[in-house]
């Protein structure tokens, strides 16, 4: 095959709570108080489906929770639309990114999701080929903000600056007493680094906290790293050492284990992004010390992307929607009593609505199925 290392992927029934931040009551830790309740701030009119097209997702690690999800979701919408969807893992490596994108770029393809690498002037060269052949290129925290740029059709990911101030207000506001804290950083990404100086910045006007240490692992390494990490920052903070901060929820994956060896059950974690399956489980069993994610809506985002190539495709304009994080904890998921957030956020059913130019009814309540 032209692409040397596409990989099935197993199509999983899409089980991940998604929601887009609107219209939720919030109680002192940011979660929701009540039953959740969802009014849909998305795209509300568009162009038809175009179907017969061909799309490649092209994701930086399909090891990474988010981007593994994203694309199920991205995976059900191109379903609907009739679309052909091909997956390729870049298994964290640049060079291999950059390969299955130019390989990519010399077959008959309409567009190309890049999903979870900085798409900056180092791609330039593949832009300008993708813009010569016609091809819609979209991303899935494929830089810092969401919206158009140069090299993208559109960038989908929620304000970086929500996420992480959201993550870091939460740490501040558990409980009163001192808190020492380290931040789980990887700064090949400019997203991560954003998320890393916001952070840094709510600790440093909370009076009761200090930042003991910022660390860079890439999430790719996090089952190698990890463990040794762990028992390096107790010898070194014992129990100075209360709360991690990380950028995503991959660190807290390999984390329950060596904590427990080391016998620190009362270590705080919470993940600014990306709400992954697995995080959620996590969480929802309350067996984790993992207290809550901030999670990105990815069956939303799922469906955006397809939205936003099909806009490509008619010659229309983005959409502009930017969807909202939200506090994702035990007590919310319990609240939840097995719903998806992104059902009750009944986004499919507007999309439909704009791809098949359905009748318009009123979409505005949560449904459950």
């Amino acid at each position: 095959m032209p692409f040397a290392n596409w990989i099935s992927v197993l199509i999983l029934p899409l089980t991940l709570m998604c929601v887009s931040g609107t219209g939720w009551a919030r109680d002192s830790v940011g979660v929701s108080a009540t039953a959740p309740a969802y009014i849909w701030d998305g795209p509300r009119d568009g162009p038809p489906a175009l179907p017969g097209k061909r799309i490649s997702f092209i994701g930086q690690d399909m090891r990474n929770g988010g981007i593994s999800s994203v694309y199920r979701s991205l995976y059900l919408a191109a379903l609907e639309l009739g679309w052909t969807l091909d997956v390729y893992d870049g298994k964290g490596d640049v060079r291999l990114f950059r390969s299955l994108l130019k390989d990519g770029l010399t077959q008959r393809l309409d567009g190309v999701v890049l999903a979870g690498i900085d798409i900056d002037d180092e791609f330039q060269d593949l832009v300008s080929l993708a813009q010569k052949k016609a091809v819609v290129l979209v991303g899935w925290h494929a830089g810092t903000m969401p919206g158009a740029s140069k090299q993208l059709f559109v960038n989908i990911t929620t304000h970086y600056e929500q996420v992480a101030r959201k993550a870091a207000e939460l740490l501040v506001e558990t409980g009163g007493a001192a808190k020492g804290i380290i931040i789980l950083n990887d700064k090949r990404f400019k997203i991560a680094n954003a998320k890393t100086a916001v952070m840094k910045e709510v600790i440093s006007n909370c009076r009761l906290c200090s930042l003991l240490a910022v660390e860079n692992i890439e999430i790719g390494n996090v089952n190698l790293e990890i463990p040794a990490a762990v028992h390096r920052w107790n010898l070194q903070f014992g129990s100075r050492w209360t709360h991690t901060l990380a950028i995503n929820d991959a660190y807290f994956d390999a984390m329950n284990i060596p904590l427990m060896s080391e016998g620190r059950r009362d270590i705080v974690n919470i993940a600014a992004g990306d709400g992954s399956y697995i995080a959620l489980n996590r969480i929802k069993s309350g067996k984790s010390q993992q207290l809550a994610t901030i999670a990105e809506p990815l069956g939303i985002q799922g469906w955006q992307l397809a939205d936003e190539l099909n806009r490509a495709f008619s010659g229309s304009a983005p959409s502009g929607y930017v969807s909202s994080p939200i506090v994702v904890t035990s007590r919310l998921l319990s609240q939840l009593k097995g719903a998806d957030i992104d059902t009750l956020s009944n986004f499919k059913e507007y999309y439909r609505q704009i791809w098949f130019a359905r009748a318009k009814t009123d979409l505005g309540q949560p449904r459950v199925r």
